[in-house]
Protein backbone atom coordinates (compact mmCIF):
# COMPACT_ATOMS: atom_id res chain seq x y z
CA UNK A 1 0.00 0.00 0.00
CA UNK A 2 1.21 3.49 -0.88
CA UNK A 3 0.86 6.19 1.77
CA UNK A 4 0.10 9.75 0.67
CA UNK A 5 0.51 13.18 2.14
CA UNK A 6 -1.70 15.83 0.53
CA UNK A 7 -0.68 19.50 0.47
CA UNK A 8 -3.59 21.79 -0.34
CA UNK A 9 -7.22 21.25 0.67
CA UNK A 10 -8.94 24.03 -1.27
CA UNK A 11 -10.93 23.48 -4.48
CA UNK A 12 -9.37 20.29 -5.89
CA UNK A 13 -7.65 18.83 -2.83
CA UNK A 14 -10.83 17.33 -1.32
CA UNK A 15 -11.44 15.40 -4.56
CA UNK A 16 -7.92 13.98 -4.46
CA UNK A 17 -8.29 12.92 -0.83
CA UNK A 18 -11.74 11.40 -1.44
CA UNK A 19 -10.43 9.22 -4.25
CA UNK A 20 -7.29 8.18 -2.40
CA UNK A 21 -9.39 7.10 0.58
CA UNK A 22 -11.62 5.04 -1.73
CA UNK A 23 -8.72 3.22 -3.41
CA UNK A 24 -7.73 0.11 -1.50
CA UNK A 25 -4.11 0.35 -2.64
CA UNK A 26 -3.61 3.81 -1.11
CA UNK A 27 -3.81 5.46 2.28
CA UNK A 28 -3.77 9.14 3.26
CA UNK A 29 -1.76 9.81 6.41
CA UNK A 30 -1.65 13.61 6.48
CA UNK A 31 -3.37 16.67 4.97
CA UNK A 32 -1.63 20.05 4.96
CA UNK A 33 -3.10 23.51 4.40
CA UNK A 34 -2.32 27.01 5.66
CA UNK A 35 -6.01 27.77 6.27
CA UNK A 36 -7.21 26.53 9.70
CA UNK A 37 -10.82 26.42 8.48
CA UNK A 38 -9.89 24.02 5.70
CA UNK A 39 -7.99 21.80 8.10
CA UNK A 40 -11.03 21.75 10.41
CA UNK A 41 -13.19 20.68 7.49
CA UNK A 42 -10.73 17.94 6.56
CA UNK A 43 -10.58 16.69 10.14
CA UNK A 44 -14.36 16.58 10.34
CA UNK A 45 -14.62 14.46 7.17
CA UNK A 46 -11.61 12.27 7.93
CA UNK A 47 -10.98 12.04 11.68
CA UNK A 48 -8.42 9.31 11.14
CA UNK A 49 -6.15 11.52 8.99
CA UNK A 50 -3.63 13.87 10.63
CA UNK A 51 -3.72 17.56 9.69
CA UNK A 52 -0.99 20.17 9.75
CA UNK A 53 -0.14 23.67 8.54
CA UNK A 54 3.54 22.71 8.15
CA UNK A 55 4.44 20.83 4.94
CA UNK A 56 7.76 19.77 6.49
CA UNK A 57 5.81 17.31 8.61
CA UNK A 58 4.81 15.55 5.38
CA UNK A 59 8.28 15.72 3.82
CA UNK A 60 9.99 14.35 6.93
CA UNK A 61 7.52 11.55 7.64
CA UNK A 62 9.24 8.28 6.68
CA UNK A 63 5.89 6.51 6.28
CA UNK A 64 4.73 8.80 3.46
CA UNK A 65 5.62 7.50 -0.02
CA UNK A 66 3.89 10.05 -2.26
CA UNK A 67 3.24 13.78 -1.87
CA UNK A 68 0.28 15.30 -3.71
CA UNK A 69 0.84 19.02 -4.36
CA UNK A 70 -2.60 20.59 -4.89
CA UNK A 71 -1.71 24.26 -4.48
CA UNK A 72 -1.36 27.42 -6.65
CA UNK A 73 1.12 26.96 -9.49
CA UNK A 74 3.51 29.54 -8.04
CA UNK A 75 4.16 27.15 -5.12
CA UNK A 76 4.53 23.92 -7.13
CA UNK A 77 8.28 24.08 -7.72
CA UNK A 78 9.38 24.61 -4.12
CA UNK A 79 6.99 22.06 -2.65
CA UNK A 80 7.70 19.43 -5.30
CA UNK A 81 11.44 19.96 -5.01
CA UNK A 82 11.40 19.48 -1.24
CA UNK A 83 9.31 16.33 -1.61
CA UNK A 84 11.74 14.88 -4.17
CA UNK A 85 14.72 15.79 -2.01
CA UNK A 86 13.16 13.64 0.72
CA UNK A 87 12.77 10.74 -1.69
CA UNK A 88 9.00 11.06 -2.19
CA UNK A 89 7.16 10.43 -5.44
CA UNK A 90 5.05 13.45 -6.45
CA UNK A 91 1.59 14.06 -7.89
CA UNK A 92 1.35 17.72 -8.95
CA UNK A 93 -1.75 19.66 -9.94
CA UNK A 94 -1.68 21.20 -13.43
CA UNK A 95 0.13 23.12 -14.71
CA UNK A 96 3.32 21.36 -13.60
CA UNK A 97 5.44 24.46 -12.89
CA UNK A 98 5.60 28.20 -13.51
CA UNK A 99 8.27 27.89 -16.22
CA UNK A 100 10.26 25.33 -18.19
CA UNK A 101 13.44 25.78 -16.15
CA UNK A 102 11.64 24.68 -13.00
CA UNK A 103 10.11 21.67 -14.78
CA UNK A 104 13.47 20.56 -16.16
CA UNK A 105 15.08 20.81 -12.71
CA UNK A 106 12.35 18.70 -11.11
CA UNK A 107 12.63 16.05 -13.85
CA UNK A 108 16.39 15.82 -13.33
CA UNK A 109 16.02 15.65 -9.55
CA UNK A 110 13.39 12.91 -9.79
CA UNK A 111 15.63 10.84 -12.04
CA UNK A 112 18.52 11.26 -9.61
CA UNK A 113 16.38 10.18 -6.63
CA UNK A 114 14.57 7.37 -8.44
CA UNK A 115 11.17 9.02 -7.92
CA UNK A 116 8.10 9.19 -10.15
CA UNK A 117 6.44 12.40 -11.27
CA UNK A 118 2.80 12.52 -12.30
CA UNK A 119 1.20 15.78 -13.44
CA UNK A 120 -2.55 15.96 -12.86
CA UNK A 121 -3.75 15.97 -16.49
CA UNK A 122 -7.04 14.41 -15.42
CA UNK A 123 -8.79 14.56 -18.79
CA UNK A 124 -6.41 11.99 -20.25
CA UNK A 125 -8.18 9.40 -18.12
CA UNK A 126 -11.73 10.20 -19.17
CA UNK A 127 -13.57 7.64 -21.26
CA UNK A 128 -14.12 10.29 -23.94
CA UNK A 129 -10.43 11.13 -24.45
CA UNK A 130 -9.47 7.46 -24.36
CA UNK A 131 -12.06 6.76 -27.07
CA UNK A 132 -10.92 9.71 -29.21
CA UNK A 133 -7.34 8.47 -29.00
CA UNK A 134 -8.48 5.04 -30.15
CA UNK A 135 -10.37 6.54 -33.11
CA UNK A 136 -7.28 8.51 -34.15
CA UNK A 137 -4.82 5.66 -33.66
CA UNK A 138 -6.84 3.13 -35.64
CA UNK A 139 -7.17 5.58 -38.53
CA UNK A 140 -10.96 5.98 -38.33
CA UNK A 141 -10.75 9.76 -38.63
CA UNK A 142 -7.99 9.69 -41.23
CA UNK A 143 -5.44 12.48 -41.34
CA UNK A 144 -6.26 15.09 -38.68
CA UNK A 145 -6.80 18.54 -40.18
CA UNK A 146 -7.87 20.59 -37.17
CA UNK A 147 -8.74 20.63 -33.47
CA UNK A 148 -11.12 23.39 -32.33
CA UNK A 149 -11.97 23.77 -28.64
CA UNK A 150 -14.18 26.12 -26.62
CA UNK A 151 -13.59 26.00 -22.88
CA UNK A 152 -15.49 28.79 -21.15
CA UNK A 153 -17.35 29.50 -17.91
CA UNK A 154 -18.06 32.28 -15.39
CA UNK A 155 -15.03 32.20 -13.02
CA UNK A 156 -13.23 30.84 -11.09
CA UNK A 157 -10.86 33.84 -11.32
CA UNK A 158 -7.33 32.83 -10.35
CA UNK A 159 -4.99 35.10 -8.44
CA UNK A 160 -1.62 34.03 -9.86
CA UNK A 161 -2.32 32.90 -13.43
CA UNK A 162 -4.35 34.10 -16.41
CA UNK A 163 -7.21 32.28 -18.12
CA UNK A 164 -4.78 30.46 -20.44
CA UNK A 165 -2.66 29.03 -17.62
CA UNK A 166 -5.87 28.06 -15.81
CA UNK A 167 -7.82 26.37 -18.62
CA UNK A 168 -5.38 25.64 -21.45
CA UNK A 169 -3.43 22.87 -19.66
CA UNK A 170 -6.49 20.67 -20.16
CA UNK A 171 -6.57 21.12 -23.95
CA UNK A 172 -2.80 21.28 -24.40
CA UNK A 173 -2.31 18.02 -22.49
CA UNK A 174 -5.18 16.34 -24.37
CA UNK A 175 -3.74 17.36 -27.73
CA UNK A 176 -0.25 16.26 -26.70
CA UNK A 177 -1.72 12.87 -25.72
CA UNK A 178 -3.87 12.41 -28.82
CA UNK A 179 -1.48 13.34 -31.61
CA UNK A 180 1.92 12.11 -32.67
CA UNK A 181 2.40 15.42 -34.47
CA UNK A 182 4.17 18.06 -32.41
CA UNK A 183 3.24 21.72 -32.23
CA UNK A 184 5.77 23.98 -33.94
CA UNK A 185 4.42 27.46 -33.13
CA UNK A 186 1.73 29.35 -31.22
CA UNK A 187 -0.09 32.66 -31.51
CA UNK A 188 -2.19 34.10 -28.68
CA UNK A 189 -4.37 37.15 -28.13
CA UNK A 190 -6.04 38.07 -24.85
CA UNK A 191 -7.40 40.90 -22.77
CA UNK A 192 -7.66 41.91 -19.12
CA UNK A 193 -10.88 43.81 -18.40
CA UNK A 194 -10.21 44.53 -14.72
CA UNK A 195 -6.73 46.05 -14.50
CA UNK A 196 -5.18 43.02 -12.80
CA UNK A 197 -2.65 42.31 -15.59
CA UNK A 198 -4.24 38.86 -15.79
CA UNK A 199 -6.04 38.06 -19.06
CA UNK A 200 -9.59 36.79 -18.50
CA UNK A 201 -10.39 36.06 -22.18
CA UNK A 202 -7.95 34.60 -24.70
CA UNK A 203 -7.80 33.06 -28.16
CA UNK A 204 -4.92 30.73 -28.98
CA UNK A 205 -3.91 29.24 -32.32
CA UNK A 206 -1.41 26.39 -32.48
CA UNK A 207 0.33 25.33 -35.69
CA UNK A 208 1.54 21.77 -36.27
CA UNK A 209 3.59 20.06 -38.93
CA UNK A 210 1.75 18.85 -42.06
CA UNK A 211 -0.73 21.79 -42.04
CA UNK A 212 -2.61 20.63 -38.95
CA UNK A 213 -4.01 23.55 -36.91
CA UNK A 214 -5.64 23.91 -33.51
CA UNK A 215 -7.66 26.80 -32.12
CA UNK A 216 -8.76 27.40 -28.54
CA UNK A 217 -11.20 29.81 -26.92
CA UNK A 218 -10.72 30.41 -23.19
CA UNK A 219 -13.05 32.68 -21.22
CA UNK A 220 -13.79 33.37 -17.55
CA UNK A 221 -16.64 35.75 -18.45
CA UNK A 222 -19.07 33.44 -20.22
CA UNK A 223 -22.67 33.35 -18.91
CA UNK A 224 -22.71 29.60 -19.59
CA UNK A 225 -20.25 26.77 -19.15
CA UNK A 226 -19.16 25.19 -22.44
CA UNK A 227 -16.76 22.29 -22.99
CA UNK A 228 -17.01 21.66 -26.72
CA UNK A 229 -14.41 20.24 -29.12
CA UNK A 230 -14.41 19.61 -32.89
CA UNK A 231 -11.85 17.34 -34.52
CA UNK A 232 -11.79 17.25 -38.30
CA UNK A 233 -10.20 14.39 -40.21
CA UNK A 234 -9.89 13.41 -43.84
CA UNK A 235 -12.23 10.43 -43.33
CA UNK A 236 -14.57 11.42 -40.50
CA UNK A 237 -15.23 14.31 -38.13
CA UNK A 238 -15.80 14.11 -34.39
CA UNK A 239 -17.72 16.32 -31.94
CA UNK A 240 -17.04 16.02 -28.21
CA UNK A 241 -19.37 17.77 -25.77
CA UNK A 242 -18.05 16.96 -22.32
CA UNK A 243 -21.09 18.38 -20.53
CA UNK A 244 -23.43 15.84 -22.11
CA UNK A 245 -24.34 12.91 -19.91
CA UNK A 246 -25.21 10.78 -22.96
CA UNK A 247 -23.68 10.90 -26.41
CA UNK A 248 -20.58 12.81 -25.30
CA UNK A 249 -18.97 11.88 -28.61
CA UNK A 250 -20.58 11.99 -32.03
CA UNK A 251 -18.69 10.77 -35.09
CA UNK A 252 -19.86 12.05 -38.46
CA UNK A 253 -19.11 10.27 -41.70
CA UNK A 254 -18.63 13.60 -43.42
CA UNK A 255 -15.63 15.00 -45.18
CA UNK A 256 -14.14 16.88 -48.08
CA UNK A 257 -12.12 15.55 -50.99
CA UNK A 258 -10.34 17.60 -53.64
CA UNK A 259 -10.09 16.27 -57.19
CA UNK A 260 -7.10 17.93 -58.84
CA UNK A 261 -7.17 16.01 -62.11
CA UNK A 262 -8.05 19.19 -64.01
CA UNK A 263 -5.23 21.12 -62.40
CA UNK A 264 -4.92 23.19 -59.28
CA UNK A 265 -6.89 26.13 -60.70
CA UNK A 266 -9.79 23.90 -61.71
CA UNK A 267 -9.84 21.61 -58.70
CA UNK A 268 -13.23 20.23 -57.71
CA UNK A 269 -14.42 20.06 -54.11
CA UNK A 270 -16.41 16.92 -53.30
CA UNK A 271 -18.44 16.87 -50.08
CA UNK A 272 -19.17 13.50 -48.55
CA UNK A 273 -22.30 13.36 -46.37
CA UNK A 274 -22.84 10.14 -44.43
CA UNK A 275 -24.27 8.83 -41.18
CA UNK A 276 -23.55 9.82 -37.58
CA UNK A 277 -22.96 7.41 -34.73
CA UNK A 278 -22.33 7.93 -31.04
CA UNK A 279 -20.10 5.29 -29.40
CA UNK A 280 -20.78 4.18 -25.86
CA UNK A 281 -18.46 5.87 -23.37
CA UNK A 282 -18.03 3.92 -20.10
CA UNK A 283 -18.48 6.02 -16.99
CA UNK A 284 -15.66 6.07 -14.47
CA UNK A 285 -14.26 8.96 -12.45
CA UNK A 286 -11.17 10.13 -14.32
CA UNK A 287 -9.29 11.24 -11.20
CA UNK A 288 -9.65 7.78 -9.67
CA UNK A 289 -8.37 6.15 -12.86
CA UNK A 290 -5.45 8.56 -12.89
CA UNK A 291 -4.48 7.77 -9.29
CA UNK A 292 -4.77 4.04 -9.99
CA UNK A 293 -2.39 4.56 -12.92
CA UNK A 294 0.05 6.31 -10.56
CA UNK A 295 -0.09 3.40 -8.13
CA UNK A 296 0.56 0.91 -10.92
CA UNK A 297 3.47 2.93 -12.30
CA UNK A 298 5.14 3.17 -8.89
CA UNK A 299 4.61 -0.49 -8.02
CA UNK A 300 5.76 -1.75 -11.45
CA UNK A 301 8.41 0.95 -12.02
CA UNK A 302 6.70 2.21 -15.17
CA UNK A 303 6.54 5.71 -16.64
CA UNK A 304 3.17 7.50 -16.32
CA UNK A 305 1.60 8.75 -19.55
CA UNK A 306 1.39 12.13 -17.79
CA UNK A 307 4.92 12.20 -16.40
CA UNK A 308 7.18 15.19 -15.86
CA UNK A 309 8.13 15.35 -19.53
CA UNK A 310 4.45 15.58 -20.52
CA UNK A 311 4.06 18.36 -17.96
CA UNK A 312 7.13 20.10 -19.36
CA UNK A 313 5.73 20.05 -22.91
CA UNK A 314 2.54 21.73 -21.69
CA UNK A 315 4.49 24.38 -19.73
CA UNK A 316 6.57 25.07 -22.84
CA UNK A 317 3.34 25.72 -24.77
CA UNK A 318 2.07 28.00 -21.99
CA UNK A 319 5.28 30.01 -21.98
CA UNK A 320 4.96 30.46 -25.75
CA UNK A 321 1.44 31.87 -25.29
CA UNK A 322 2.80 34.37 -22.75
CA UNK A 323 5.45 35.56 -25.20
CA UNK A 324 2.87 35.87 -27.97
CA UNK A 325 0.46 37.78 -25.72
CA UNK A 326 3.16 40.31 -24.88
CA UNK A 327 3.82 40.82 -28.59
CA UNK A 328 0.23 41.31 -29.80
CA UNK A 329 -0.24 37.81 -31.14
CA UNK A 330 3.16 37.35 -32.76
CA UNK A 331 3.75 33.76 -33.84
CA UNK A 332 6.22 32.14 -31.42
CA UNK A 333 8.14 29.00 -32.29
CA UNK A 334 8.09 26.27 -29.65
Amino acid sequence: MLTFGVIGYGYWGPNVVRNLVAIKETDVKMICDLDPAKLERAAAFYPGIDTTADPDQIFQDPDIDVVAVITPVSTHYNLAKRALEHGKHIFVEKPFTFNTKQAEELITLAEQRGCKIMVDHTFLFTGAVQRIRREINDGSLGEIYYYDSTRVNLGLFQQDVNVIWDLAPHDFSILDFLLEKKAVSISALGIDHFGRDIENIAYVTMYFEDKMIAHFTFNWLSPVKIRHTLIGGSKQMLVWDDLQTDEKIKIYDKGVAVDTQEGIYKSLIDYRLGDMHSPHIPHAEALKQELLHLVECIEKDQTPINDGHAGLRVVRMLEATDESLKNSGKVVHI
